[in-house]
């Protein structure tokens, strides 16, 4: 039971032994995450160093940051010329539920996740006007709505989440919420829907080499890793991108 209880550094947890990261910004250049290659390069050495084994590059899409899937396929090419590492890399976008996302999923500016989802997020503090109908848009055009990192969304309680899960919509956990990198409330709620198995998929949602070291540094309860194995042993068998 101590052992159980007890914490150990991310680092050398085996967390990522395996692991395939749905949901980061390693992608540079592009958005808030990391601006040059150079660094890319670094954060793909060490993660590759822990086990991992694909990443999934998500970068934003969103009024503010107008990336296109042409642009971000640019982008992605020249990463992807540039690495020589094992890492299996592919890309996607974290589309905000913003005014444009309407205009976007009609003209096809998106770029689907693995499993024909689309990762989707909104702002921390306030629910998008016609959230609903956006997420009924992503279903008709065929696409799951992966929503990214719900438990850092302040707005929603429990019953959110529950009408979410309902209605189809799947969930990511953001690892670093585990170990307390967006404080104690987002780290309370991760472990507790975790705990309760609403979540499909688990992401670094890195933006930098400088964000990947502290959380390397931080301890995990064991309870938890635990649960993020049981689980993913559960998505391996049901989805074919693993």
């Amino acid at each position: 039971m101590f052992f159980f209880n007890s914490k150990v550094k991310v680092a050398d947890s085996g967390l990522f032994d395996g692991f395939t990261d749905m949901h980061c910004h390693v992608l540079p250049g592009v958005d808030d995450g990391v601006k040059s290659q150079e660094e890319s390069l670094l954060i793909l050495q060490r993660l590759e160093s822990l086990g991992v084994k694909a990443m999934w590059l998500t970068s934003h899409v969103m009024e503010d940051v107008p990336n296109t899937p042409q642009g971000l396929h640019e982008r992605f090419e020249e990463l992807r010329a540039a690495y020589t590492g094992n890492i299996t890399l592919h890309l996607a976008a974290e589309n905000m539920l913003d005014g444009l996302f309407r205009e976007r999923m009609a003209t096809g500016l998106v770029l689907p996740h693995a499993d024909d989802m689309l990762l989707v997020e909104t702002s921390y503090s306030n629910p998008p006007l016609g959230m609903s109908d956006m997420l009924e848009q992503v279903k008709s055009a065929g696409f799951y709505p992966l929503l990214a990192h719900p438990e850092r969304y302040l707005y929603m309680d429990y019953s959110d989440y529950q009408k979410w899960k309902d209605c189809g919509v799947r969930f990511q956990l953001n690892l670093p919420s585990l170990a307390g990198l967006y404080g104690d409330f987002v780290r309370k709620r991760a472990q507790q829907l975790l705990a309760e198995g609403m979540y499909d998929c688990f992401g670094t949602d890195l933006h930098s080499l400088r964000q990947l070291q502290a959380f390397l540094e931080t301890r995990i309860n064991r309870k938890y890793i635990k649960l993020l194995d049981l689980k993913s042993a559960t998505i391996n068998r049901r989805c074919s991108f693993w």
